[in-house]
């Protein structure tokens, strides 16, 4: 399955099951409880019928997330207090498994790839954990020219479905997302912005804990930024106008992982934005998409809103990483182990209200 282009990824993404989440609706109000009481975890369990085109869905186990790891040369604009070198650092800690995304990863059972696809100083680390596809040294500063060239952006979206085509290869039945970046909640915000139409002062947030000043002074960078880019643009020339080689790669990733027709785990605002640009490329990926938590990232909330989706968890976290989405793996996986291990009233030999009812 590897080998696969981003192009070619788009081409082979279906729409989901609509006749499997019928059955799983319906199945859903066959066990043995009162019809909705587990919430959103049915809409959950239907949702992986539709991905899976079955119902019962089996148990989307195993699991791989992905950390995606780029710089971003807006940080030039001082659009955060962190040098840029703590991206590399950190890379470093993810393969080293001292960070939150490890520990939480460990916790529900999943592996962790780290991918370097356009870390800008050199990684401390010889780590063989560590993926180099490294697309270049960071992005341009995306207040004043194009963050990337549309060969740059081609790339790291061909680099994001490789990464999940080897994953589902060596038997990974969901996908998770993760990204590392510093600077990449200005990209991500652009990105919403670009795409939803909204003001960047309804999408930008503090992002690793700016104060005031340079808030005002981050949305004032995307709204210079956005300025440049014609509103009729297409998904690419957006993606490279104002996005990063990790978000690409995350677009790349979620496409791919909808062709391979295997649910997603969408993470907070980075992994939300990838995704909002891979529904402008290919609308049906939405199906595919399980939203692991809603980030405190105003961003986060745009982007649930215009694809209409809503969050597994909303635990006010910001991140990043693949945490939240890490979070909500073992939830994910109940709501299909719901429908598959939980008997009916029929085998149950327990009586249905409505059919004893009157």
């Amino acid at each position: 399955m590897t080998g696969q282009s981003f192009t070619e990824a788009c081409r082979t993404v279906r729409p989901v099951d609509g006749a499997a989440a019928t059955a799983g609706a319906e199945y859903q109000d066959r066990l043995t409880k009162p019809r909705g009481s587990l919430g959103r975890l049915e809409d959950i369990g239907i949702r992986l019928c539709a991905i899976a085109g079955s119902c019962p869905p089996p148990v989307p186990a195993p699991v791989t997330v992905a950390v995606f790891a780029g710089d971003h040369g807006v940080v030039a604009e001082g659009v955060t207090p962190w040098p840029q070198e703590v991206t590399a650092q950190m890379v470093a800690n993810f393969c080293a498994g001292g960070a939150a995304i490890n520990v939480l990863a460990r916790h529900a059972g999943a592996e962790v790839v780290i991918v370097d696809v356009g870390v800008a100083t050199p990684i401390p680390t010889d780590s063989d954990v560590l993926v180099r596809r490294n697309v270049g040294p960071g992005t341009r500063n995306l207040a004043v020219e194009p963050a990337m060239t549309g060969e740059q952006a081609r790339a790291a979206l061909d680099v994001g479905v490789d990464v999940a085509r080897r994953a589902v290869s060596a038997g990974a039945r969901m996908l998770v997302t993760g990204d590392m970046g510093i600077g990449n909640t200005t990209s991500a915000a652009a990105l919403i912005a670009a795409c939803t139409g909204r003001r960047p002062e309804d999408v930008t947030g503090r992002g690793t804990g700016i104060d005031d000043a340079t808030l005002v002074h981050k949305r004032a960078v995307i709204e210079q930024a956005l300025s440049r880019v014609p509103l009729d643009s297409g998904p690419l020339v957006v993606l490279a106008e104002l996005g990063g080689f990790e978000i690409a790669a995350l677009c790349g990733f979620v496409v791919a992982g909808a062709s391979a027709r295997v649910p997603v785990v969408v993470d907070g605002v980075i992994a939300a934005a990838a995704s909002l640009v891979a529904a402008a490329f290919v609308p049906e990926v939405v199906g595919y998409l399980v939203v692991g938590h809603r980030s405190s990232e105003p961003g986060s909330s745009a982007v649930l809103e215009e694809l209409g989706l809503s969050p597994v968890l909303d635990l006010d976290m910001r991140l990043g990483e693949g945490t939240g989405a890490a979070l909500a793996v073992p939830i994910v996986q109940a709501a299909a182990k719901i429908l598959a291990e939980m008997a009916t009233f029929d085998s149950a030999g327990v009586s249905d209200k409505a059919d004893s009812a009157g």
